[in-house]
């Protein structure tokens, strides 16, 4: 048939076995675009895109699991540039770790060969760089998850106004200001209001993951602005005190395990009149993403943890007037209207729950389902109850 090739031919000319395509098909990976009449699988040019995305991370030591969540919406029409610019991310990174070894390996042997006796310090090292690797891919999942995240609520946002942009108002004006970012994940505060950065302003970003560190200094690279990228822990800031006119913690403080430290040490660099812009959730946030996966499978919990509980719209102004003497909360109107039953499983499954343990070898139901629930109105509505505390210390 034009435009089709049967298993046989798609994997000759993939140079793979025709068992792998069967296998990737069997496992929901790579699902033929029809049948012929006699029952035989076919696949189209596109599908060797998709075969060369699995591969990819398949190298990159994704599992199964990941592979299949990471490719659940590999149908939409722009998935094709956005996937090899995945691949390409994730080689480079690869090649960087590779060469780092390489160099390490090179220098032990030297040393060995110079001095005829093993220096163990040495070998330590080596082993520890070359334990980095295992620690890549859960460094890019991360990446990605983020990422997958804020692309929902980019592309299904109600507020012509966005997250991003409405944030970075409570913050301005930035002129002239030294400025620190905790937990700055992919810098995308900064992409998204590139515009509006003054010169003259001197942004710190900081993370405690070097991935992400790494991933949000390439993001910003052809931004305009005078900024510097820090690997550090929030409740440990290696900073002066009162070195900061500005300090913003997007979305970060319900991670942290001691809030206490986390706001000393914001008080602590602070300058005097200082601010800082801190964002949560509240209680209805997004809550009917869980209500849809509970209902259709009430063993699934998408967090371990209620992260209002920890830090929250609720009463997190309580906790912050214990240490800056000015507190001004503000709420951002919005809600999701998801019509995308993909998009909105990729959503799921970027989530920190037990959700893969439930829908790994379910994702078509649990697609179907989701489809479903659409049907109606052509869309999923999702309350978004998100907002900031704009602190004077």
């Amino acid at each position: 048939m034009g435009g089709f090739y049967t298993s046989g031919q798609f994997a000759k000319k993939a140079n793979v076995s025709i068992r792998t395509v069967r296998y990737y098909d069997k496992q929901g990976l790579l699902k033929p675009a029809g049948m012929s009449e006699g029952g035989y699988r076919l696949y189209t040019d596109s599908d060797f895109a998709k075969l060369q995305k699995i591969l990819s991370l398949k190298y990159l030591g994704f599992s199964l699991d990941e592979i299949r969540s990471i490719t659940i919406n590999d149908d939409d029409n722009d998935y094709v540039e956005a996937s090899l610019r995945l691949q390409l991310n994730l080689i480079r990174k690869r090649i960087e770790h590779l060469k780092l070894v390489e160099q390490t390996l090179t220098e032990t042997s030297r040393l060995v060969t110079d001095n005829q006796a093993v220096d163990w310090n040495k070998i330590l090292h080596l082993i520890h760089i070359t334990n980095m690797e295992k620690s890549l891919v859960e460094q890019y999942k991360d990446a990605a998850n983020i990422n997958i995240r804020i692309g929902l609520h980019k592309k299904y946002t109600k507020n012509p106004l966005g997250w991003f942009q409405w944030l970075y108002g409570l913050m301005e004006p930035l002129n002239g200001k030294n400025i620190l970012e905790l937990g700055c994940g992919n810098g995308e505060l900064w992409l998204a209001n590139q515009k509006r950065i003054p010169r003259n302003a001197h942004i710190c970003l900081s993370d405690v993951s070097k991935g992400m560190i790494r991933d949000v200094e390439e993001n910003l690279k052809n931004i305009p602005g005078d900024f510097s990228f820090e690997v550090f822990d929030c409740r440990q800031i290696p900073k002066p005190q009162d070195s900061y006119d500005l300090v913003i913690a997007n979305h970060v403080l319900f991670y942290v395990s001691n809030l206490d430290a986390a706001f000393s040490q914001v008080e602590q660099v602070l300058k005097p009149g200082g601010v800082f812009c801190c964002s949560t959730y509240g209680r209805d946030h997004m809550k009917e993403i869980s209500q849809l996966v509970k209902e259709f499978d009430s063993r699934i919990a998408l967090s371990e943890v209620n992260l209002y509980d920890v830090f929250g719209l609720d009463h997190g102004e309580e906790l912050l007037k214990c240490r800056f003497r000015l507190v001004e909360k503000k709420e951002y109107d919005d809600h999701l209207e998801v019509s995308d039953a993909g998009a909105l499983m990729e959503y799921i499954l970027s989530c920190h729950g037990n959700q893969q343990e439930y829908l790994s070898d379910r994702y078509e139901e649990f697609r179907e389902f989701l489809e479903k629930k659409m049907e109606k109105k052509g869309y999923i509505h999702i309350t978004k109850q998100a907002g900031a505390f704009r602190c004077i210390k």
